[in-house]
């Protein structure tokens, strides 16, 4: 005898879910090929002393912002591989940027491509893991970094079209 009860769940709501309430991943199959932009941010927030070692280049692990910039893009491109869901997407350009803010780092991410899905899921990833990457290299002398403020800001493409957080 089969216990096992079939919840039925409106994906109309719910698109990573069947009528049967199980992960699914979403077909785009169907969907057009448009030109796809995120923009996420991250901040980082840390002792001035840490800040201003930031500033100086002096970690004896190296430039803490260029590590933390090369790991942000490898991180968006092996999004497929820590998200379950995500598609493999072919990224055409994910930049990085930084800026200095009162106490900490404000991080930046813009993921480009034409595709049948969007790339806030890379964008995201790619802040969040820059973020983890400066709290790496910076641990040893500020054990209590914080990281926050992790979202998206923008999106452009697809049936949703343009969208931008207007409150940052």
């Amino acid at each position: 005898m089969n216990n096992k009860q079939h919840i039925v769940i409106q994906t109309d709501k719910l698109s990573h879910i069947n009528n049967k309430g199980e992960s699914n991943m979403v077909d785009i199959s169907n969907k057009n090929t448009t030109k796809r932009i995120a923009k996420a941010t991250a901040k980082v927030i840390m002792k001035l002393k840490t800040l201003q070692k930031i500033k100086d280049n002096d970690f004896k692990k190296g430039d803490v912002l260029s590590v933390a910039r090369i790991a942000g893009i490898m991180a968006a491109k092996q999004t497929h591989h820590l998200i379950p869901m995500c598609h493999s997407l072919n990224l055409s350009k994910i930049n990085i940027d930084f800026r200095f803010v009162k106490n900490g780092i404000q991080i930046i991410t813009l993921a480009k491509l034409n595709a049948k899905t969007g790339v806030e899921m890379e964008a995201l990833t790619a802040a969040s893991i820059a973020a983890l990457t400066i709290y790496d290299m910076c641990k040893s002398v500020d054990r209590f970094i914080k990281i926050q403020d992790i979202q998206l800001l923008e999106k452009q493409g697809g049936k949703s079209g343009y969208w931008k957080l207007e409150y940052v």
